[in-house]
């Protein structure tokens, strides 16, 4: 790992500050000031911020509640993006587990953790996310069931698994899905003749978004919460 990114990870300073902090001398690796922000440092180092020991960055677990407008990438010339919600510190070291529609609103996790993300996405797992969505048309007992198993996607050459169509009123649903194809709820949909108008994701596997926790707001996940998958 870079010094200068280690360093804005357990630091509250900015990436170019942690520069600037190195060049300066205020940084010791092993007991030797190093001014290098490229120089590399691994776990077992001992690293010191003006004399003060820093510890070495533990995984993060982040749940938060996506804003319509934002896009899940870690840059993005034309929008703003979802780590843009997160303090800088967090943010340049977390990597986005799946992704939403800018248009979509809901719950999304971030990790540092690898393997964790690969536990959630990987198709192998089939971890459950459940969306709600709002259609342009009321939808029918067949067309639900039709969703429950299985439609061809245009594209596709085969159906989407079995799902899990649960009606709250005549354009209001829920849809469970295991799969993370290209905009797959929206094409499913428009699979049995109809449109999402609004989406919004509120679990994941047996984790739901909080009731309570405005759009944009996160938080830090349960050691409990991080084991259920």
């Amino acid at each position: 790992m870079r010094l200068d990114f280690y360093l804005s990870h357990v630091t509250d300073l900015a990436r170019k500050a942690a520069k600037i902090a190195a060049s300066k001398g205020r940084v010791t690796v092993n007991g030797v000031v190093v001014k290098k922000a490229n120089y590399t440092v691994q776990e077992g180092d001992q690293i010191c911020l003006d004399d003060a020991l820093l510890a070495w960055p533990s995984e993060g677990y982040y749940l938060l509640h996506k804003p319509a407008g934002y896009v899940c990438a870690t840059e993005d010339s034309d929008h703003p993006t979802v780590l843009d919600l997160l303090p800088s510190h967090l943010g340049q070291a977390l990597k986005i587990v799946g992704r939403l529609d800018k248009d979509t609103t809901g719950l999304l996790l971030l990790t540092t953790d690898g393997q964790w993300l690969h536990r959630i996405t990987s198709p192998r797992n089939a971890c459950n996310k459940r969306y709600r969505m709002m259609l342009a048309d009321p939808i029918s007992d067949e067309e639900l069931k039709q969703l429950e198993e299985g439609v061809m996607l245009n594209g596709e050459t085969q159906p989407t698994l079995p799902a899990i169509a649960e009606r709250i009123s005549e354009c209001d649903i829920y849809l469970t899905i295991q799969e993370g194809k290209y905009h797959q709820v929206k094409r499913m949909l428009a699979a049995v003749g109809n449109k999402v108008e609004e989406l919004h994701r509120d679990q994941i596997g047996p984790l739901k978004l909080d009731a309570d926790m405005p759009a944009g707001e996160f938080r830090e996940l349960t050691e409990e919460e991080v084991a259920y998958f």
